[in-house]
């Protein structure tokens, strides 16, 4: 047995464990930061991959399994090593010979020759498979049925690519903090680095080929960013000018506070209800040469950390479905449930309700999400103008997009799914 093999075994046997805890309702980002080591990249593949297809993975195990559900590590076996199987990565008798060794290390070894007979049968009942599972959404879309049906009534001629797009890998794009370094002086220092990228806007680029953080030109020195395009378009629709007092209410990592200060000199104020996300937005500002006044508190209580001075510019980036970026994390589809949206409006609302009271007469809130359904965003905004007579809606800043929409950014090849809503307060 060669060492690829047997690396491959152990690869699926840690896979499946992972996937097995997302599956009883873990949160795949912990599981995840305990990965280290040379196989981090391909149990990242793994586990990502397979639960981009988890609605796929899921209905071909119950279609091969007639004797029963199997019990719950050895189902999370199945749909890794299914995933393993149409990744393209492996040699089909590759995988389907390591996904029976797996159940030496998962202690599963009465179940070796169940693993061996159900891989199988998928490789010689493929096209009848095909044919059963193109009449199921939930296994042609990757995405819970709840979740289908909301997009189509929402989207009806483009909920189908919403979804698509769900189940892809996410672009990587990066931001050049243009008070260390010019847009095209860090363009010029990819090309010398043969980093392939398309520029976006002023200072924004979409890498053809994704790669570690650390390994960006001028990353350690504070000139780059990793940062989706569609989260970029937060600062810049706040219509900041030097000077202001600005909150970021919900600020944790920090990425939005740092484009904010690159782009005005402002006294800044990064709040976040958790303390342990909170740590990570000084550092992460000390690196690009920022600083700001970090607080640990909730939004919704301004009582308990507010001095009492209003803020001219207010971002609102609130907890949301993060329906968006389903693809940067797609064990959500399948841990939040159809009551949750709800759930999320009512916290949204409460929010907003909350940090209008903080902005100043003629200022401006950004209400931000990374969601695309309507009853967190638009449905959101509307009740909340409709509650507050004086507030204003405006259109956001920046060129609409093909179909005229400025709110609404949907999930495509270059940018994830993100939502803005700019409020007006009268003076």
């Amino acid at each position: 047995m060669t060492a690829e093999r047997e690396s491959l075994a152990t690869q699926l046997a840690d896979a499946a464990r992972i996937i097995a805890r997302v599956a009883a309702g873990a949160s795949l980002a912990d599981q995840a930061e305990h990965l280290s080591g040379a196989s981090r990249a391909a149990l990242i593949d793994l586990t990502h991959g397979t639960l981009r297809r988890y609605g796929r993975v899921q209905g071909i195990v119950s279609a091969l399994t007639h004797r029963g559900r199997p019990e719950p590590l050895v189902e999370a076996l199945f749909w890794c090593a299914i995933y393993a199987l149409e990744s393209g990565r492996y040699h089909e008798h590759t995988v389907v010979d390591q996904a029976v060794k797996a159940c030496g290390p998962l202690e599963r070894w009465p179940q070796k020759g169940f693993v061996n007979a159900v891989l199988r049968n998928l490789l010689r009942e493929h096209a009848a498979l095909e044919a059963r599972l193109s009449e199921d959404l939930e296994a042609v879309h990757q995405h819970p049925r709840w979740w289908i049906d909301r997009l189509r009534e929402t989207y009806p001629e483009r909920w189908s690519d919403i979804l698509a797009a769900g189940n892809g890998h996410p672009p990587m794009a990066v931001r050049a903090n243009r008070r260390r370094i010019a847009s095209d002086a860090y363009q010029a220092k990819l090309e010398r680095e043969g980093i392939a990228a398309q520029r976006h806007g002023d200072a924004g680029f979409v890498l053809d080929k994704p790669l570690p953080m650390e390994r960006l030109p001028g990353f350690a020195a504070g000139e780059v960013s990793v940062q989706d395009l569609g989260a970029q378009r937060a600062a810049r629709c706040l219509d900041l000018h030097d000077g202001q007092l600005v909150l970021d209410a919900c600020a944790a990592p920090g990425n939005k506070s740092a484009h904010i200060l690159e782009l005005a000199e402002v006294a800044l104020t990064a709040l976040d209800v958790s303390g342990g996300r909170a740590r990570r937005i000084a550092p992460n500002l000390q690196r690009l040469g920022f600083s700001a006044k970090v607080l640990v508190g909730d939004a919704a209580n301004a009582e308990a950390w507010w001095d009492g001075k209003p803020f001219d510019r207010i971002l609102a980036d609130v907890p949301c479905s993060a329906s968006g970026i389903a693809r940067r994390n797609p064990d959500i589809k399948w841990l939040r449930r159809a009551g949750d949206v709800g759930r999320f409006a009512e916290q949204q609302r409460a929010l907003l309700d909350s940090l209008w009271r903080l902005l100043a007469p003629g200022g401006k809130l950004l209400y931000s999400t990374c969601s695309v359904f309507r009853e967190e965003n638009d449905d959101v905004v509307a009740a909340f103008i409709a509650a507050e007579p004086s507030a204003r809606r405006l259109p956001p800043p920046g060129a609409p997009l093909p179909d005229g929409e400025r709110s609404q950014w949907l999930p495509n090849e270059q940018h994830d799914g993100f939502f803005y809503a700019l409020i007006h307060k009268p003076a």
